[in-house]
């Protein structure tokens, strides 16, 4: 099978959920035998020198970039305001972006065209032009559930208003491309019943994110835990963990140090901005970015992931289950990952219940170990990258013949 895959940023490095969301699927259909090209923007946001690409990074048939302004400009952003165009979508359209796609489904012959996320919607009708592959959308989030809750989360008026409009114009795109494709692969299953009650109709499947559970199971006992520290870790330029980290900041960790004086808190996070860099709290220490983020959850007693916005599922907290850790996070942080409190993962809403769990595992540590270990099972049994890709690749091949035999059929 070969499979052009369509991405807004270049997967690498694996240092964020949606790298490593689409490294480990290419890789794993590679390894089952297909044919995989990439065609990735590079933006000047996560820009990366394709040059320095490790010898290991070779499950790619072929891989081509192309460079992409995409920076927030506020005067591009302000004359978005008297415009029916969403400024999220607008800033990934670019013509070099187009040409290349032109040239090379006139090279080759595809039989699934995958996009990783939505926003690589705006070039649908190219492809249909010059393909007859079918179209996939990989949906890593429902796009605009994500700004609709930072919008609810915004405290200043004239913020919560230019965000508000923001969202109902990516709201209004995202809806009315919805059934633009051929097969829809949502993350989770409440990611698929989501876009199924908001109108989807065509084919879809839930697949998760997998990851390559032996590079975890591996490297479990590296270190010795602090027995009072937790962790923090995530892209730091992603509104949403920025948004979570103030909220545990100031709600929660002042009233954490006031129980374990000896506490600490370790943030670390791509693209860290100087505003946190410089933070100066007590028991506070910011790593910025890091080279291996499993060496640094393993050596705390448990993760954080306070997140109030968001969508689709996250990438670190399967990771972090991976190497048995246990994981502290919000229901939202949770979502579209079927585990239950006080099983695989301890689960608070407010600053109260983060206290009082982070109190009982520096109090307890059995529990946490427990939780970690149960987890890990968990993990190893569902998320494993090849088995995830195996099920795509069942749906894709049936795809295919119909595609084919529809094809046939209207030729005779």
């Amino acid at each position: 099978m070969k499979i052009l895959q369509l991405c807004k940023k270049f997967p690498y490095p694996l240092k964020d959920g949606e790298s490593i969301a689409v490294t480990y699927l290419s890789k794993a259909f590679c390894d089952l035998g297909c044919e995989v090209t990439l065609l990735s923007m590079n933006t000047s946001k996560h820009y990366f020198d394709v040059s320095n690409v490790p010898n290991d990074f070779d499950h790619y048939k072929s891989m081509h970039t192309i460079h992409i302004d995409n920076r927030l400009k506020w005067h591009k952003a302000f004359l978005n305001l008297f415009s029916k165009d969403s400024y999220h979508i607008s800033r990934f359209i670019s013509t070099d972006y187009e040409k290349k796609l032109i040239e090379i489904l006139s090279q080759e012959t595809f039989d699934v065209i995958q996009l990783e996320t939505m926003y690589l919607t705006p070039y649908i009708d190219t492809i249909r032009k010059h393909s007859k592959a079918v179209i996939s959308l990989r949906a890593h989030n429902i796009e605009f559930e994500i700004w609709e809750r930072i919008t609810s989360n915004t405290s200043s008026i004239p913020k919560k208003i230019y965000l508000n409009h923001l969202t109902k114009k990516l709201k209004k795109y995202e809806l009315n491309n919805l059934n633009k494709y051929d097969y829809l692969v949502a993350i989770s299953d409440r990611d698929l019943f989501k876009f199924k009650s908001l109108g989807y109709k065509n084919g879809a499947i839930s697949t998760p994110i997998g990851i390559n559970i032996s590079e975890y199971g591996s490297v479990t006992s590296l270190k010795e835990v602090n027995k009072k520290s937790l962790c923090f870790i995530g892209a730091m330029d992603w509104m949403p963990n920025q948004e979570g980290l103030d909220w545990f900041l100031n709600e929660v960790w002042p009233k954490v140090r006031e129980i374990h004086s000896d506490a600490e808190l370790h943030i670390a996070g791509r693209n860290t901005p100087p505003e946190i860099l410089n933070l100066n709290i007590k028991g506070l220490i910011v790593h910025g970015e890091i080279e291996d983020s499993k060496t640094f959850m393993l050596e705390h007693t448990a993760i954080i992931v306070p997140l109030f916005s968001g969508s689709g599922m996250r990438v670190k907290i399967i990771e972090g289950m991976a190497l048995g850790k246990c994981i502290i996070s919000t229901s939202i942080g949770m979502e579209g990952i079927n585990v239950a409190h006080n099983h695989e993962i301890l689960v608070a809403d407010t600053a109260k219940e983060f206290l009082d769990i982070i109190d009982d595992i520096f109090s307890n540590s059995e529990n946490s170990l427990k939780i970690g270990r149960d987890a890990q099972k968990y993990v190893s049994k569902m998320y494993d990258y090849k088995k995830v890709a195996k099920d795509l690749l069942v749906k894709y091949k049936q795809l295919i013949f119909s595609n084919k035999k529809s094809q046939l059929n209207t030729f005779f």
